[in-house]
């Protein structure tokens, strides 16, 4: 997957303007909300930003668009910062439109006395009511023509506190008969006798997304403001602003915003999912956020290198889970440590092997590392602990695992074969019994015998009990949030399969948070640093070793 990709078009524009000399360097910005937790949407937003101020020796802010302080907090900040440093990336400034509250008023201002802006009474309802449609222009609100001093008077009463909530907006003056929307006279401000996060209780007046945005991006030199395709018909807003106030001539340029299948991506949804608990919290391992992502074990190579596969485009589109799912398990294939772990065992006896005996045979950490990424110790005895589904009582065709009369070879230890077995009252097998070939050891096998499977195993003496998670993907359709009715009732009902007592082997006792593990011919896993306590060890699936779903989905 390393071939070299062609440039994307916002690559083109940035070369061509660097070549011209219209910016003699490039500066982007990631400007979220904080209003919720970032999602795999945002990512491939921060990889473009940060990615292309890189490439071309440029510069990106972090600012946070903090002008609605009824839903914003600082836990989001927070937990936005920690996510884009996670994913890799670092900001040259740190901002919130909030720090520019004093210029965006004085621009207001500005604006008010070149008679481009008035107080209107309307309230919102009646403010939509008259906007018109788009095949009929909007009719004026009769307070449309108010004198600059009296709308200075009023704008500065508002700020001041003297009216309620709803009472009163500012609106830009700009064409009724537009046909955008956005154009016809948009509001500036309205009251929020709210506590802001940052400013505390400074205004009661705050600016909406489209008068902040362009002018901090003007405050800030931004060159290049990059933002998903739902805001292509804010830009001539954004222009208009720019162009009365006169001020740094900041461009907007829009590119297709990341759809995944099998999740949405709204973070009016995402909230219905926390809020009404089909999930536990935002980042449950999962939900698309970047938390739940890092929680599940995905790692930020492969985030980033899912978002560079993926590239930019103007057109919508809907990309397959698969793909990132494949650029985890590349990552984790090379990196991640292997352990054995029995998720639903049953006891192998093997006869022949003394009671009372152990020996330390070698296990590989990861076979694709150069030096293997070392050995560790594996306790081996007479009596171990096997997965129930690598034993049948008659072999079905083509089976090459456990059965009466057929061997197999232990991982990294030695080929046994099948004598008998025992169960219990209900008919549960409990017990498989062997004999073991003493001459079959791995790394020294004299015996002359090839078996075709190949299973794993955990020493009873010496193993050690973990939860263990299975999570799978949230929903059932590719698409839920284009299907009738209420998205949520195509949630998949199997996403998430608790093992409340798989057996481990004893390395895993170290295991650490942020480290990856291979568990042998089961997947990908990682320690869930937020419920491993007290001495209790859980593991999230991160990822199958191969893709099953999509076998599943043409079987059904």
């Amino acid at each position: 997957m390393g071939e070299e990709r062609s440039l994307h078009f916002l690559e083109e524009i940035v070369e061509a303007d660097l070549a011209s000399g219209k910016h003699p360097s490039i500066h982007t910005r990631f400007p979220p909300e904080p209003n919720g937790y970032l999602h795999i949407g945002h990512a491939k937003s921060i990889c473009l930003n940060f990615g292309m101020a890189d490439k071309y020796g440029g510069k990106t802010n972090l600012r946070f668009d903090d002008t609605n302080p009824v839903t914003e907090e600082t836990e989001y900040v927070e937990s936005i910062k920690a996510d884009v440093r996670w994913l890799g990336f670092d900001w040259e400034e740190e901002h919130y439109a909030s720090d520019y509250f004093d210029q965006l008023y004085a621009f207001a201002l500005t604006l008010i006395k070149k008679g481009l802006a008035y107080v209107d009474d309307l309230s919102a309802e009646e403010i939509a009511a008259t906007k018109g449609t788009p095949t009929e222009p909007g009719k004026a609100s009769p307070f449309r023509d108010r004198s600059i001093e009296e709308n200075l008077s009023l704008f500065t009463a508002m700020k001041e506190g003297k009216y309620d909530d709803g009472e009163k907006v500012l609106r830009a003056k700009i064409d009724l008969a537009s046909p955008n929307m956005h154009m016809r006279d948009p509001i500036m401000y309205r009251i929020k006798k709210t506590h802001h996060h940052r400013t505390g209780d400074k205004w009661c007046i705050y600016p909406m997304y489209d008068f902040a945005h362009g002018q901090s991006d003007s405050i800030e030199n931004i060159t290049h403001s990059i933002c998903t395709l739902e805001f292509e018909v804010h830009k001539p807003l954004y222009n208009w602003y720019i162009e009365q106030l006169e001020i740094f001539p900041s461009q907007q340029f829009e590119f297709a915003r990341l759809n995944l299948t099998y999740t949405v991506m709204s973070k009016r949804k995402l909230l219905q999912l926390v809020n009404e608990g089909f999930v536990d919290g935002w980042d449950d391992p999962r939900m698309p956020t970047i938390s739940g992502l890092r929680r599940r074990g995905y790692t930020p190579a492969s985030i980033r290198n899912f978002c560079d596969r993926i590239g930019i485009q103007r057109r919508e589109n809907i990309i397959d889970v698969g793909l990132l799912e494949f650029f985890v398990r590349e990552d984790l294939n090379k990196t991640a440590l292997r352990r054995m772990v029995v998720l639903d065992p049953i006891k192998l006896i093997i006869h022949n092997y003394p009671a009372g005996q152990t020996e330390i045979l070698k296990g590989e950490n990861n076979p694709e590392m150069e030096d293997n990424g070392g050995y560790r110790d594996l306790h081996f005895g007479r009596e171990l602990w096997i997965e129930s589904e690598d034993f049948m009582e008659e072999a079905a065709k083509k089976w090459f695992r456990l059965a009466p009369g057929m061997k197999v070879r232990l991982k990294s230890a030695y080929i046994v074969e099948c004598t008998g077995f025992q169960k219990d009252e209900t008919g549960k097998v409990t017990e498989v019994h062997c004999n073991y070939i003493p001459e079959s050891k791995s790394g020294s096998d004299t015996s002359g015998i090839n078996v075709k499977g190949t299973i794993h195993w955990i020493s009873v003496d010496k193993a050690e009990e973990a939860e263990v998670r299975l999570y799978d993907r949230l929903f059932q359709v590719e698409n839920p949030s284009q299907e009738e009715g209420d998205f949520k009732t195509y949630i998949n009902p199997h996403s998430l399969e608790i093992i409340s007592a798989a057996k481990i082997e004893p390395a895993l006792k170290d295991a650490k948070q942020g480290e990856h593990f291979q568990f042998i011919r089961k997947g990908y896993f990682s320690l869930d640093d937020k419920l491993s306590t007290g001495g209790k060890m859980v593991f999230n699936r991160t990822v199958t070793l191969k893709d099953t779903w999509t076998k599943e989905v043409k079987k059904g």
